[in-house]
């Protein structure tokens, strides 16, 4: 299963620095085994998520999340959505953008196509911050089925019954930082974060209704065949999604390392190809945890990688006005997808000889979602 997994993005990896190397020379190659590296590094908690959204869809969405979604991922947000932003908060033409990209020495308004991309931070920091920050918060306010750090989540769990506290709590969030970090940005950064909000609530909750209508549909299978429904456009509709839920998912990952990869290369095609061999190591890495059954596994893999999401939510607010190095951000998901995982491990070895453990760490409400 591992090289069945794996294999593609080995030889991926070995084709994309073959070519680097024949086109850049041994710096090329070097510039672009760096960025895979670092971007394969920010991105474990990314793979973890994934994952706990991607067993729900069926192999051929999974397929689809590994080809099709690939290439979004590369080239679309890698590459082409980099392009958008510069172009829409410095507004300025396709023509220049894409001129600005190609010609690292070129400017417009004494500006290069790297120094827009940071001076368009503010808004990427706010809507991949706000997006984030809402999968965080809708973990650790809903009720669990395995508790990690259970003197945080229980409390959490009883705040969570509060209809979209979710929602209001991300918005006093939007706020503060709008009013400690971004000065005179304030509004552009209230607007970016308003839409990645409104993003996840849109994407999240249309998933999560087409899944509901296909529940409904298995429990009543001869009434939607007598109204000539299909179950499988209703799964397809659900996967569908699911499937932007996962892209927008890695948009917001990615935000951090495009925008730092700049200290690496100022080539936009060195950066897409070394980031993009990165996510697909990610991809490859979240099937490989669904196949293998890792988060049954591991109870709380789920739980560090998500609280790995919160930091990197906070982490993106606070870059508005401070810079935080890459380095942080990958250590501090590592460190808590590590913990989470001896957690599990240690769980794992007690469980079987502990009745106690067993009793308060049974599932004591429905499967989450």
């Amino acid at each position: 299963m591992f090289l069945r997994t794996f294999g593609w993005p080995f030889a991926a990896t070995i084709a994309a620095l073959i070519a680097a190397g024949l086109v850049w020379g041994p710096t090329g190659f070097g510039v672009v085994l760096i960025l895979a590296i670092l971007e394969i590094s920010l991105s474990f908690d990314n793979a973890v998520v994934n994952a706990t959204v991607l067993k729900r869809m069926n192999p051929f969405w999974q397929k689809i999340f590994l080809t099709v979604g690939v290439l979004i991922a590369v080239f679309g947000m890698r590459l082409l959505f980099p392009l958008l932003v510069v172009g829409l908060t410095a507004k300025i033409g396709p023509g220049t953008v894409l001129d600005l990209a190609l010609h690292s020495d070129h400017t417009y308004h004494g500006l290069t196509y790297a120094q827009h991309l940071e001076a368009a931070n503010p808004a990427i920091a706010a809507f991949g911050g706000i997006f984030l920050l809402m999968i965080f918060l809708d973990f650790v306010l809903e009720e669990k089925d395995y508790h990690w750090l259970r003197f945080i989540e229980r409390p959490l769990e009883k705040i969570g019954r509060l209809a979209s506290v979710s929602t209001v709590l991300a918005l006093v969030t939007l706020v503060l930082a709008a009013r400690f970090f971004a000065g005179d940005r304030a509004e552009t950064v209230l607007l970016a974060g308003v839409l990645g909000l409104a993003t996840y609530l849109a994407v999240n909750g249309l998933s999560g209704l087409f899944e509901s209508s296909m529940e409904a549909e298995e429990e009543t299978e001869e009434e939607d065949r007598r109204a000539g429904r299909s179950l499988v456009q209703v799964a397809g509709k659900a996967a569908f999604f699911l499937f932007l839920y996962l892209e927008v998912l890695d948009a917001s990952f990615s935000f951090d390392g495009v925008v730092g990869a700049f200290a690496v290369s100022d080539n936009i095609f060195q950066i897409a190809l070394g980031l993009g061999i990165g996510a697909l190591y990610i991809r490859s890495l979240t099937v490989f945890l669904v196949r293998k059954g890792t988060l049954d596994d591991y109870v709380y893999l789920e739980h560090g990688a998500h609280y790995a999401i919160g930091a990197l939510a906070g982490i993106l607010l606070v870059s508005i006005a401070h810079k935080i190095p890459e380095i942080v951000t990958g250590l501090i998901g590592v460190a808590f997808i590590g913990a989470a995982l001896i957690s599990s491990v240690l769980r794992n070895r007690r469980q079987p000889e502990d009745p106690e453990l067993v009793a308060t760490d049974e599932p004591s409400v429905a499967a989450r979602r």
